[in-house]
């Protein structure tokens, strides 16, 4: 069982340099972190969460700064995004933001991708809601092309460019892996782009399980799981670990420094039990 850690980075927390250095110092085998560019002062859209939205979706850091900023003071911790809204990224930037990262990491990159949830967000960003689950696969695709071809074009419905040259070229061949977040739409995803695991929250074993059958059956194949914002107890490591789940990310709240180190302190008792 691999066990990370998914946490969002803000200005009141944590900084990047410090939680990097003292995850790869506990074991821990990877960091996701969340992303929000900003969330608009009035929102249709209700909090999946249910009630106030936490003040960390809207102070959270630039995700491929944080982890840039991770990877200088690590070795070997896997560096996610937990996860980023494509449908809110211009793909050549993101595509040139991933591969740069790849680079100076020395390929150690997870693309978890999701298309995201507040719909007035990505109305400040110029996209339509309700196109969105094609927006999200047409970027990807187009990333894909950035990432393996020395001259790469596109042509679709969303995103369109004549052949151009675009590096670095990733470590990781042919591109980083790419987790995918959601439920049935993000199933369909899978199954459509071959993505490499799927993304999961944090239901219980029992809730998670049928999630899984599905989710296998859609993409018609044993697609790895990782479970984001596991509550860092052995009992939910062994319900998730009974499942076959590959990796579960620990919770960490964002706190200041000395708090935080605290945390990961517990944590990492909990996780030397299942290494």
């Amino acid at each position: 069982m691999k066990i990370g850690v998914s946490t969002f980075v803000t200005d009141q927390g944590i900084g990047p340099a410090p939680l990097g250095r003292a995850l790869e110092e506990r074991g821990f085998d990877s960091l996701f972190i969340a992303e929000h560019t900003h969330i608009p002062a009035s929102r249709r859209t209700p909090y999946p969460g249910g009630g106030e939205l936490p003040e960390i979706y809207y102070r959270t850091l630039d995700p491929y700064i944080v982890l840039t900023a991770v990877a200088a003071v690590t070795e070997r911790l896997l560096l996610g995004t937990g996860i980023a809204l494509v449908a809110q990224r211009d793909p050549i930037i993101m595509a040139k933001e991933v591969a740069s990262l790849d680079l100076v990491s020395g390929g150690r990159v997870i693309v978890g991708i999701g298309a995201g949830w507040n719909r007035e967000e990505m109305e400040n960003h110029g996209t339509d809601p309700a196109t969105r689950g094609r927006l999200v696969n047409e970027r990807l695709q187009a990333m894909r092309e950035l990432w393996t071809q020395e001259k790469a074009e596109f042509h679709g419905e969303f995103v369109n460019f004549d052949p151009v040259y675009l590096w670095p070229k990733p470590v990781q061949r042919p591109y980083p892996p790419i987790y995918v977040g959601g439920v049935e739409a993000a199933f369909t995803r899978i199954a459509a782009l071959g993505s490499d695991a799927w993304l999961a929250n944090a239901s219980s074993p029992e809730q998670l399980a049928p999630l899984i059958e599905r989710m296998r059956s859609v993409a018609g194949r044993d697609v790895p799981v990782t479970v984001y914002a596991v509550p860092p107890t052995p009992e939910a490591v062994e319900g998730y670990e009974r499942l076959g789940v590959e990796r579960v990310l620990f919770y960490l709240p964002t706190l200041p420094e000395g708090e935080t180190l605290g945390q990961l302190d517990t944590m990492a008792q909990v996780a030397a039990r299942f290494r």
